[in-house]
């Protein structure tokens, strides 16, 4: 049984593992594989973009059932798996998948679009690149997170500034705990991130569920000093 369902699979597999000579050679022989779910209801192009198999993900795009917005049993495309790859290394993909017209604002299961993805693993090139394709910073998730909160939680101050940058996300939006961009900053000790959340104009009274202030969320007492000192010498007045 197995053996037949690894047999079956054999083109998920070698997507994975990148066999490009293996993959062109099956789709060759049956076209139709290239739409195959896997029991993770994935097909190759998810596991190509997720192993960062480019040459793979070319070969996947000319099939004739290729279809860019497919989803998996998580509701994420081949575009959102990109662009979750750590160090930007999805890059090529991600271009190429807009190329072949992704659209950059579909949802997955979590409510998360591409933008939420490339924010949690600090992909600055990638946000830049969603962005200028019109993905939205203003999409919240199903725990009513931004981007922005999960570069506020990644401490990526090159992606706060871009978020912020006119507009594009509003500063203050709470998540379903209440808590704000700042309070996700603080809370994971970014405390450079913070500053640069609070000199934006981040509402330093905003308090969560729990009425917590976003600096009474200091993991210690370092990085809570830490910011208060900085946003003194910077005319921060904190509550």
């Amino acid at each position: 049984m197995d053996t037949d369902k690894n047999a079956k699979f054999l083109i998920h597999e070698a997507s994975r593992e990148g066999k490009t000579q293996v993959v062109e050679s099956l789709l060759n022989a049956n076209p139709k594989l290239a739409s195959l779910k896997d029991d993770d209801e994935r097909l190759p192009i998810h596991w190509a973009a997720a192993y960062n198999r480019l040459p793979i993900v070319e070969l996947l795009v000319t099939n004739k059932y290729f279809d860019p917005d497919v989803t998996d049993g998580s509701g994420w495309t081949p575009l959102m798996i990109a662009a979750s790859l750590k160090n930007a290394e999805g890059d090529s993909i991600v271009d190429l998948l807009l190329r072949k017209e992704a659209d950059v604002n579909i949802k997955s299961v979590s409510g998360q679009n591409a933008l939420h993805f490339a924010a949690s693993k600090a992909n600055l090139s990638t946000v830049k690149t969603l962005i200028s394709h019109k993905c939205s910073a203003r999409v919240k998730d199903k725990r009513g997170q931004l981007a922005l909160h999960r570069a506020a939680a990644v401490g990526s101050m090159p992606i706060l500034k871009l978020l912020l940058d006119q507009g594009k996300s509003p500063i203050n939006a709470t998540d379903v705990d209440s808590l704000t961009a700042l309070h996700h900053a603080i809370s994971e000790g970014h405390g450079d991130a913070a500053i640069l959340l609070m000199k934006a104009g981040a509402d330093l009274e905003k308090r969560d569920a729990d009425g917590h202030l976003a600096i009474d969320l200091a993991p210690d007492t370092k990085v809570r000093k830490y910011i208060l000192q900085t946003a003194e010498r910077e005319g921060i007045e904190l509550p």
